[in-house]
């Protein structure tokens, strides 16, 4: 049975996909990102020990060369997470979509489907597939969201399970997305063109960071793409909270009315939704 590599379930989000919504996070990113806001999901945990000295309430220790995480004894001070140097956490569990169904179980009256993200969850397809099998049985929506790294026209099991996709594009050219995410942007814009023609395309999203790229190319190029849908574009100030800090003093914070700019080039470019965050 293939098992997930769980960073984390929210039995109720508003903030990832249409309406009330169970939220999973898995663990692992093909991503490295200038300004990502959880780098501890970038990794796996690699078992070096170190985190376990910081844990003052005995919720980590070694065995066998493993490092064992009790949640019953952790509260969540995430010593671990500040202390790692590997960008990773030991507060992982592996579930199957078995177990992760029996949470979702207790939150279906209150939701109106489920949203995985990560880490970028379709590192770990198969389980995806197996997971919004079952969400269909209970009448559940199923959204990923995801960097778009993956091909998703090879994947046309899970595309007949999903509703929509919520896709990163953090540059629209190569150069500027390599200097980002250290990765080229070419499968992103094949899935982002895939996802337009299939329908499955229910939101794009884009990092401004000011001094970063040239955002309002991105802007510009995305917004043309999309123009005249009902996708939304969801244009993300840049904020230092959780970025690493050998990133975190190199980045600007956007001004108000620089993304009010961004925004007005959307709409003169014909996008019907546009929203700042």
């Amino acid at each position: 049975m293939i098992k997930g590599r769980v960073n984390k379930l929210i039995p109720f989000s508003s903030v990832d996909g249409p309406g009330n919504r169970f939220a999973i996070f898995l663990q692992g990113c093909n991503f490295n990102c200038t300004y990502c806001h959880n780098p501890e999901t970038i990794n796996h945990c690699n078992n070096c020990g170190n985190c376990i000295s910081h844990c003052k309430y005995g919720a980590l220790y070694l065995n066998a060369a493993e490092v064992i995480w009790v949640k019953e004894r952790c509260i969540g001070c995430d010593e671990c997470i500040k202390n790692c140097k590997y960008n990773s956490t030991p507060k992982i569990l592996e579930l199957s979509h078995f177990e992760v169904m029996e949470e979702i179980y207790k939150s279906i009256p209150f939701i109106r489907g489920i949203t995985v993200s990560g880490g970028e969850c379709m590192l770990q397809h198969s389980f995806l597939t197996e997971l919004f099998a079952l969400c269909k049985i209970e009448g559940l929506t199923c959204f990923i969201d995801s960097n778009g790294s993956i091909p998703f026209w090879n994947l046309k099991k899970l595309m007949e399970l999903t509703d929509g996709v919520m896709l990163d594009v953090k540059a629209f050219l190569d150069e500027e997305h390599m200097m980002i995410a250290n990765k080229s942007n070419k499968t992103v814009l094949e899935n982002l063109k895939y996802l337009l023609d299939e329908k499955k395309l229910y939101e794009v999203r884009t990092v401004v960071v000011e001094n970063l790229f040239d955002c309002a190319k991105t802007v510009k190029d995305v917004s043309n793409l999309i123009s005249n849908s009902e996708i939304i574009y969801k244009l993300i100030k840049y904020r230092p909270f959780g970025v690493r800090d050998e990133f975190k003093k190199k980045l600007k914070i956007p001004s108000d009315a620089f993304m009010n700019e961004l925004k007005n080039i959307c709409l003169l470019n014909g996008v019907k939704n546009v929203i700042i965050v």
